[in-house]
């Protein structure tokens, strides 16, 4: 039938009384509908009538007509609906525009009526902050306060949208949130006939089902278990993994082999947990489902379980698996047990690291080898219930957690437990405390350091040492760029300019120690025993109470996150102090060895020197206080905190509390927030300061864009440019997962007329993007560095330096010029103090651990490295206070690949990298420039002596000639160069001077054709190098690394770090490697005057040599009392300046 030109005639069918005719047209529109809709849509209403009428022979027909007709008037819903309506006329396989347009509505749909079911959430609602702010607060006293999310878009007045990737809302998609009957004529609305017709439900629910069916025949897995996730369809994805599951075993019964398409799916559904899923409720419903499938697996992957058991806070779960483990005695099994224990300490807090320690099987005997450092028996005798362990119990009996029966199972299996078991749980107790790795990484930055020194002599050389900015900038690039190396040469041999610091410089160059010789757990007290508070004895002359203070906050530094006897020793010192800076350093020492432990007394004791109301000390109490109960949410802590940063009249101690509270809620996501509405609802900008923060930290990593837009409108609505700051800073904090989103999010900020802005900017993009060097972040901070405003340029500087951590030429060509500008800012006499300190810090932080550290916010298998966020927090407050500086060393992750064997040696063996040498090998070191004198000025010739002199020269040659029988080769040019450089009295031609110089010397120009051969050479470098155990491994390295070596094989992918290893010969002889960084250190005794110490230590230099450690060479300088302090020691006059005048300088210079 050729095709109708006019749908007129057709179209007056549709009112015949007869039947077959109405039949007739709606099937011949239906073919020609494309092309002649425009004409059937007047009568739209009487195919509507057709499909209404329930004596209609062809209803399903009519309703199809009525579906396209809708679908070319763009009534995507309306069509939708007929479609549903046309059963199985509608033919899903059929591709097409209208098929491809009505499932992607269905599935929407599908989504938005999942989405309105109410869910089941056995998740109980977090504790409400009763007296948290006053009602005259306008704050959280308000429903609105109460109700509104921190991260509701500022459009929406009604909850926010339930949909999982927070879509904008559109014409064409449907908000779960606006459902029928309320809002419906809103855009986006669900529409009331879906609703109302059960009918239509069915339909779409049977056409969903088949498209599920269609993915599943075609092996799209993923596709089912991203609707099911975004729909909140658990059953859904169950379904869709055990019917992978079972496919994959038909496929390897017929195949012998196949694809491990369930376990892919696991790690697919646990990226989703982890990167797209932003409601933390729905998050924990996912992670139970995902572990209870890999439970029933015959086979499980043992390391995803143990991602979910962390995330969801299972300490009995996580001990369970790692009995069950050692008790297959079986090599590979118990290796895997280690891997997991290391995983555990990696990502899990001290307090959840306990529970497991403590849910163990006892050892009857423990070993003698056992260390000091890693049990504590004081705090296991302390351990008693608080009200952080009762939020956390809430949170495992919500998760579905079995009540732990260890207890007593233990008893009575402690008997059966045989010796190799015993040796297995007494090695994982000791993993699980961190000394193990802690020890691992102190050797690897020990053996790897290749820290420039010439660097450090060269911002020492450019800065003014008197000044305390500039000598604090030098101590805090030396930690950096020691940090964990134990390397402290450059104050050993630099004790004249260690001894003037003063004061709060002092106390930065005590504390600088322990972030060089963080993790060196066996010497970290013998090390600090000259700077550590004693008891005063008459007669003797008392030690610096900044040098007191510092060692303290060292000491927390060295066993940061590390809960061992240190932290009691510290605690001891804090009661103790009487003088408010040792209480300072004593309270940030508490705070970092103390992290994570939600320890009660520890809280208690803080809160005590905290009511003194001091402002020296109360800034650090402040902070020591978040740290300790850092991401427990508790309620008493925070009602504690808000009510005396009200009563309060310091701002450094509003500031404290302020960060304090922040870190209480660290990871805390929803729950965190009625605090931050009541915080950003505070007329104080310090205490809406600390609302950001809360907010940055409560949603670290999560990406969620509606935190994203909070931030934004606070960034360009607050009136404190000190919260306008911060907010655009926390943008790093939220999407640091997502690197390459930031600098086109900032784009427009960096440009902003507000320089707090543009340095929030700046700093943005350098707590996101650290490490990757990406070119975007770089394109936007270059112009920053010459801002007109010197903290800019200083945030630019340390933003650079994070990026560039760990880059070389090959990776990113901009390096070399960076680290110059680097330089050129330090020695530039004319730049500002700031600008300089800013250069001084990231010269420190681009070589951070001797090279070997880079900067990460994430560990090795992807979850939140709470420490590093943590340090990254606290070290953005050096705008406040310098000595916070230190904190970044917490965010320092060596990059290296540890094997380890089943005993836990480190075995002498090689991995293999499949990239040229070259790509990731260490920058090259600065050139050592020598201060020569002066240039000198060029002489100037006259044109007639330089036409004298030729002639001359004419003259010479031509009586040579004349008197020689023989023609010989003649040696004018070079004669004549050397003529022509003593006319001028330059220096030495240099390579940049072209042919002249070319003809001057050959090897020069061989020189010059270097690096055209190294370039050649970098081209024909050879792909692929073996690396040995212990290597350094950059992140982006980590794909390219594989394990040739046929006797040790990794029990899982590599991702950096410590991996074990299952040793395939284990009946031969296998070699280890050396520890090289166990070493005694003898610290010495302090001379009782600075001048003293400083002359005999300059005396006995050469003798000393390298036996005596950094912190008993510097003791006697730093613990000296300052100069300037009441009651200390007075500087030695200087002696009168004595001139003789000279009776002949007169004559003298008459004469000249």
């Amino acid at each position: 039938m050729p095709g109708l030109t006019s749908a007129a005639g057709v179209v007056g069918f549709l009112s015949e009384p007869e039947p077959e005719l109405q039949v007739f047209a709606l099937k011949v529109l239906n073919e020609e509908i494309d092309s002649l809709w425009t004409e059937v849509a007047g009568s739209v209403g009487d195919i509507e009538a057709l499909y209404e009428d329930a004596s209609f022979p062809e209803r399903e027909l009519a309703a199809l007509v009525a579906a396209k007709v809708y679908y070319n008037l763009q009534e995507y819903n309306e069509s939708m609906i007929f479609a549903l309506g046309a059963g199985k006329l509608f033919n899903i396989d059929h591709e097409g525009e209208f098929e491809d347009t009505i499932i992607s509505k269905c599935v929407d749909t599908y989504i938005a009526l999942s989405g309105s079911e109410p869910v089941n959430n056995s998740n109980q609602p977090p504790p409400q902050l009763t007296t948290a702010f006053s009602s005259t607060a306008n704050g959280a006293s308000s429903i609105s306060a109460s109700l509104a999310s921190p991260t509701t878009p500022f459009s929406q007045s009604t909850l926010p949208s339930k949909s999982l990737l927070s879509r904008q809302d559109s014409t064409t998609t449907f908000d779960p949130s606006l459902q029928a009957g309320s809002g419906a004529n809103l855009p986006g609305a669900l529409p009331a006939s879906v609703i109302s017709q059960v009918s239509v439900q069915k339909q779409l629910y049977a056409i969903i089902d088949e498209l599920f069916e269609r993915c599943f025949q075609g092996g799209s897995y993923r596709q089912v278990i991203g609707i099911a996730v975004e729909a909140r369809r658990l059953d859904v994805l169950r379904r869709a993994i055990l019917r992978a599951s079972e496919d994959e075993k038909k496929q390897r019964k017929s195949d012998n082999g196949g694809f491990v398409r369930s376990q892919e799916l696991m790690e697919y559904v646990l990226e989703i947990c982890m990167n797209v899923v932003q409601e933390r409720g729905f998050r924990n419903e996912l992670l139970r489902l995902v572990l209870d499938l890999l439970n029933d697996i015959p086979s499980p992957d043992y390391f995803s379980i143990a991602k979910c058991i962390v995330y969801l806070n299972q300490h009995s779960m996580a001990s369970d698996m790692l009995v069950q483990l050692v008790k297959k005695k079986d090599p590979k099994t118990t290796a895997i047990a280690y891997q997991i224990a290391f995983d555990l300490y990696d990502n899990s807090t001290q307090e959840f690291l306990k529970k497991v320690r403590e849910e163990l099987p006892e050892v009857s005997e423990p070993p003698a080898t056992e260390t000091s450092d890693t049990q504590d028996p004081m705090r296991d005798e302390a351990s008693e219930p608080t009200e952080s362990d009762q939020l956390l119990k809430e949170s495992n009996d919500s998760a579905g957690a079995p009540a732990s029966t260890l207890g007593n199972e233990q008893d009575k299996k402690q008997e059966e437990i045989p010796a190799e078991a015993q040796k297995a749980f007494e090695s994982i107790r000791t993993i699980l405390s961190g000394t193990k790795t802690i020890e691992l990484d102190l050797e690897f930055l020990f053996r790897s350091n290749r820290a420039d020194m010439a660097v450090l002599n060269k911002i020492r050389d450019c800065v003014e040492a008197r000044n305390s900015i500039y000598h604090t900038a030098v101590t805090l690039a030396t930690a950096f760029m020691h940090a964990g190396t134990t390397n402290d040469t450059f104050f050993r041999q630099n004790l004249e300019w260690l001894g003037k610091a003063v004061n709060w410089s002092k106390f930065t160059a005590t504390a600088a120690l322990g972030v060089i010789h963080r993790g060196n757990l066996g010497q970290g007290q013998k090390l600090l025993e000259p700077y550590l508070p004693k008891d005063q004895i008459a007669g003797t002359n008392p030690s610096s109470a900044y040098s007191q203070g510092g060692s303290l906050y060292a000491l927390g530094l060295i066993y940061a996150n590390h809960e061992t006897f240190a932290l009691d020793l510290i605690r001891d010192h804090f009661k103790k102090a009487t003088e408010e800076v040792v209480q300072h350093g004593g309270a940030l020492g508490l705070g970092v060895a103390g992290m994570a432990t939600g320890d009660e007394s520890i809280y208690e004791d803080l809160k005590g020197v905290l009511y003194t109301d001091s402002a020296l000390n109360g800034e650090a109490v402040g902070i020591a206080m978040g740290l300790i109960m850092l991401g427990t949410g508790d309620i008493k802590a925070l009602e504690d905190m808000i009510q005396y940063a009200h009563d309060t009249q310091h701002e450094k101690i509003v500031r404290g509390l302020a960060l304090g509270m922040a870190l209480i809620m660290y990871g805390r996501q929803e729950g965190a927030d009625e605090l931050v509405n009541g915080l950003l609802d505070d007329p104080d900008p310090i205490l809406r300061y600390g609302g950001i923060q809360t907010l940055a930290l409560a949603y670290c990593g999560t990406g969620s864009n509606k935190a994203v837009r909070k931030l934004l409108h606070v960034a360009v609505s607050d009136v404190s440019d000190d919260v306008r700051r911060i907010a655009v800073m926390s943008l790093g904090f939220i999407l640091f997962r997502k690197p390459s989103s930031v600098p086109r999010m900032v784009e427009l900020l960096s440009e902003s007329y507000n320089p707090h802005v543009r340095y929030g900017a700046a700093m943005a993009l350098g707590i996101s993007c650290a490490g990757t060097g990406l070119d975007e972040a770089i394109d936007l901070l270059e112009p920053m560095i010459k801002d007109p405003t010197d903290f800019v340029r200083q945030g630019a500087l340390i933003s650079l330096s994070m990026i560039m951590i760990q880059q070389n030429e090959a990776m990113n060509p901009k390096v070399g010029t960076i680290r110059k500008t680097l330089l050129k800012a330090i020695s530039d006499r004319h730049e500002d103090a700031m600008t300089k300190f800013g250069s001084a810090i990231a010269l420190g932080i681009i070589d951070a651990g001797g090279r070997n550290c880079t900067i990460s916010l994430q560990t090795q298998t992807g979850n939140l490295n709470m420490s590093g966020i943590v340090g990254m927090a606290v070290f953005t407050q050096y705008w406040y206070w310098f000595p916070l500086t230190h904190f970044l060393s917490l965010s320092f992750a060596p990059t290296a690949i540890v094997g380890l064997d089943q005993d836990l040696e480190v075995p002498s063996f090689k991995f293999y990298s499949a990239t040229r040498p070259s790509l990731f090998d260490y920058p090259p070191e600065q050139e050592t420039k020598q201060e020569d004198a002066p240039e000198k000025v060029k002489t100037a010739v006259l044109s007639t002596t330089a036409q004298a002199k030729r002639r001359a020269q004419k003259k010479e040659k031509q009586q040579r000639r004349e008197s020689m029988d023989i023609d010989q080769t003649p040696t004018t040019p070079k004669t004549a160069t050397v003529d022509d450089k003593m006319e001028t009295d330059e220096p030495a031609p240099k390579l940049e001077d072209g042919q002249e110089t070319e003809k001057v010397d050959g090897e020069k120009k061989e020189g010059e054709a270097q690096p055209e051969g190294a370039k050649k050479k970098m081209e024909k470098e050879k792909v692929g190098y073996h690396l040995n155990n212990m290597s350094r491994v950059l992140p982006a390295q980590r794909k390219f690394i594989s394990f040739l070596d046929g006797r040790y094989q990794p029990v899982k992918k590599p991702t950096g770090g410590v991996i074990l290893l299952t040793d395939t010969t284990p009946s031969e002889p296998k070699s280890l490697m050396e520890m090289k960084a166990k070493k005694t250190v003898k610290p010495a005794a302090a001379p009782t005057t600075l001048q003293d110490r400083v002359n005999e230590a300059i005396g006995q230099q050469e003798a000393a040599g390298g036996d005596t450690g950094g912190a008993a060479e510097a003791a006697g300088v730093l613990t000296a009392i300052d100069e300037d302090v009441e009651g200390g020691e007075e500087a030695e006059m200087p002696r009168e300046f004595e001139y003789f005048p000279d009776p002949d300088d007169e004559a003298g210079t008459g004469d000249e």
